[in-house]
């Protein structure tokens, strides 16, 4: 949405009054009804720029909390097994990497008291 200009309002506000048989010169009663319109355009320029920010936001919330259900309602596929398969035989592997390295230092401490 374009912004309201402040002259706009007060414009339009004036041909309508003027289109109801009520004419407004220039004078104090117009400069009040004046600052009010341009107080009012203010506060509709900011909500609208505040709505379409907040929009944005909740859009995005919206979208985690969708990718989040469909990662969890997901059929599991073929491929994320044989990942984690493959995740575990990388595991198996290194906890036998672990016992090969712990009864390798446990034999050089016999050799040490030995000799």
């Amino acid at each position: 949405m374009t912004d309201i200009k402040k002259e706009e309002m007060f414009g339009n506000l004036k041909n309508f009054l003027k289109t109801r048989g009520i004419d407004i010169h220039e004078g104090s009663y117009a400069d009040g009804i004046r600052k009010g319109c341009e107080i009012l355009t203010d506060t509709v320029n900011m909500s609208q720029r505040a709505f379409e920010r907040t929009k944005v936001v909740v859009d995005q919330g919206f979208d985690k909390a969708r990718q989040a259900v469909h990662e969890y309602t997901a059929p599991k596929t073929k491929s994320a097994k044989t990942t984690a398969s493959a995740g575990g035989q990388a595991q198996a592997k290194s906890a036998q990497r672990k016992k090969a390295s712990a009864k390798t230092k446990t034999a050089s401490a016999r050799r040490k008291k030995r000799g």
